[in-house]
């Protein structure tokens, strides 16, 4: 199969390379995107696949740092907004939207407690203005009537409700689809990317991998080692001290909350300053999170929500909704490690206290490690990184280009008016931006199909085009790559077991074709 860069398994990877990175979640694929556009050459490796930790587990959100603010961590704060105008004006307009957040001034919120959030919102907007996004990207905040309030959210609790306080934030379509542009846009750059390539061991100099498909052992030899793995970063390198936190998210069904056209903060019950958030995604489903949970013990490859941190998302969402949620509306679930680093004090309080900051660590080996930050911020990690490995290779930076990440828009990004203006599906728009003629053509041209069958919507939308084009560009390998990573659908399980054939029917197409093509 023809896959630009990105290819699963060490076969036809490079046997020396300036940069060897290390994990391929949101921060690995930025730094691999941002070494190769500075002109490093690149391998970039993960044991499992693109987006397979964190990085697919998040509120699928560009938080603008309101919550750091009301923590008093102003400069994560900053760094967030300054990161979300970025990604909403320049390097992902395609892959974003503003989404308008609602917290319901209920009987249950005091005039206290709704000054607090007033004044939190304001504090927001200014962070907008001094990261100098435009409030037509994200309006101002601004004080909501009742029939205001129940046009965005219809299924909110009447009684004693008296309006709402509006604000924005900006909405990621996808985190996994994130980073797998991310990946391809570094693949672009020339960077080499390998999913189910197992590091060893790794030194400043070298990096031991398996090869998860063969078994075959491989030594690459590099000038430099960035190790962003999260939450699993001290099986890299030793020294780490992190404190893992859960944060679980319930998937519903449109239908549980009706005409949701916003996200609605809802008060938890007996707290001043805690929200569980109700988040509508065009999938037509409903995410409610999250916990803030500590986890001790062996990190796990997918982490499990428990039923006592379900129990609490449904019974505080259920505090500002006309009808009481309940198990029955759950059609899934998933919950995210948060890789915190852990403070040098002794505190071993909440890990909700614990900063968002981002660190970059150079261990004794030798080997750069990015750790902790968000999402939001992957961009400046990667920075910060490579910055730290040129810091530390004179000979390596004496060839290399400055970031350019800042103003580098990733594959298929352009600006708003242009994909409003797109003659091609709108959900393909939504995922690929401009890349949605290529995404078509690409199957088309592959399996021999026609424009009705490759866009016939499956379970959650999903089609067979970019089922095929996951195979073909972005190194898909199986059913899970294609239906728990490079789309969603495996966030339901019901819509994913629905979906199978179809993925199975992408993946002969392709294989077959292949087969065909080398043949003749």
């Amino acid at each position: 199969m023809n896959r630009p860069g990105i290819a699963p398994g060490l076969t036809d990877a490079p046997a020396e390379v300036d940069l060897v990175v290390v994990g391929l979640g949101v921060t690995g694929a930025g730094v691999a995107l941002d070494a190769a556009s500075r002109g490093l050459s690149v391998l970039a490796v993960d044991a499992h696949d693109l987006a397979f930790g964190t990085s697919r587990w998040s509120s699928k959100l560009v938080h603008g740092g309101l919550r750091y603010l009301a923590s008093g961590q102003l400069g994560v704060a900053h760094e967030s907004a300054v990161e979300r105008g970025v990604l909403m004006e320049v390097t992902a307009p395609h892959l974003t939207h503003a989404l308008p957040t609602l917290v319901p001034l209920a009987e249950g919120v005091g005039r206290l407690q709704a000054a607090v959030v007033h004044g939190g919102l304001l504090g927001g907007d200014l962070l907008r203005r001094t990261a100098r996004t435009h409030p037509d990207v994200l309006p101002r905040p601004r004080r909501l009537r009742t029939v205001e309030a129940l046009a965005l959210a219809p299924s909110l609790r009447l009684a004693g409700l008296r309006g709402a306080l509006l604000g924005w934030d900006g909405q990621l379509e996808d985190d996994a689809r994130l980073v797998t542009t991310i990946a391809r846009t570094a693949a672009s750059y020339g960077a080499q990317v390998r999913t189910r390539a197992r590091v060893l061991s790794a030194s400043a100099t070298s990096v031991r991998l398996r090869d998860e498909l063969t078994g075959a052992h491989r030594e690459v030899r590099c000038r430099a080692v960035v190790n962003a793995t999260g939450v699993w970063a001290g099986s890299v390198v030793d020294g780490l001290r992190l404190r893992p936190s859960r944060g679980t998210h319930l998937v519903l069904r449109e239908a549980s909350v009706p005409g949701l056209r916003a996200a609605v903060f809802a008060p938890v019950p007996g707290s001043v300053d805690r929200f569980v958030l109700v988040l509508p995604q065009p999938d037509g489903t409903a995410y409610v999170g999250l916990t803030d949970e500590p986890v001790e013990g062996p990190v796990p490859d997918v982490p499990v929500p428990t039923e006592r941190e379900m129990e609490f998302l449904l019974g505080a969402v259920s505090a500002s909704f006309d009808r009481p949620l309940g198990r029955d509306d759950v059609v899934g679930a998933f919950a995210g490690l948060r890789p915190l680093v852990d403070g040098d004090d002794g505190d071993t309080g909440s890990t909700a206290d614990l900063s968002r900051r981002h660190a970059t660590v150079v261990s004794p080996s030798g080997v750069v490690t990015s750790v902790g930050g968000k999402l939001t911020t992957y961009r400046r990690m990667a920075e910060d990184a490579v910055d730290a490995v040129l810091a530390r290779t004179p000979a390596l930076a004496a060839g290399a280009d400055p970031c350019r990440t800042r103003t580098l828009p990733l594959l298929g990004a352009a600006d708003r008016v242009t994909l409003a203006g797109l003659a091609q599906p709108p959900r393909l728009v939504r995922r690929f931006g401009t890349d949605a003629g290529l995404v078509l053509a690409t199957a088309r041209e592959r399996t021999g199909l026609g424009h009705d069958e490759l866009l016939e919507p499956g379970p959650a939308g999903v089609t067979l085009a970019e089922l095929v084009f996951a195979l073909t560009h972005e190194g898909a390998h199986d059913v899970d790559d294609l239906l728990d990573r490079r789309t969603r659908v495996g966030l339901v399980p019901a819509d994913r077991a629905l979906a199978e054939p179809l993925a199975e029917r992408a993946m002969s197409l392709v294989l077959d074709r292949s087969r065909w093509s080398t043949a003749h």
